[in-house]
């Protein structure tokens, strides 16, 4: 399924908005770190930061790797489309010569 709604977007789309919750993320993150060193908290909301707090971190985990990811098949692109460019411009110079 992600496959698939892969297809509609762009790569260069889906880096931005995989960046845009990463920095979201980042942001919930620091939230909850400031709250569990500055406000005095029951155990059981410790214990419910401490949850949010490690869910956070693996969401953030897989934003990472799959931005890489994404990154990685945006190089790929790229690299074909200059490919195709140099194919182009080198067919074109030996057809003018």
């Amino acid at each position: 399924m992600a496959k698939k709604k892969r297809e509609k977007i762009s790569v260069a789309k889906e880096i931005d908005g995989m960046e845009e919750r990463l920095a979201a993320c980042r942001d919930s993150l620091e939230d909850v770190d400031y709250k569990l060193r500055k406000m005095e908290l029951t155990e059981e909301g410790r214990k419910s930061l401490e949850k949010e707090k490690n869910s956070l971190t693996n969401k953030m985990s897989h934003y990472e790797k799959e931005l890489k990811s994404l990154r990685h098949e945006n190089r790929k692109n790229m690299l074909l489309s200059v490919a195709i460019l140099t194919f182009i411009v080198l067919v074109y110079y030996c057809w003018t010569m």
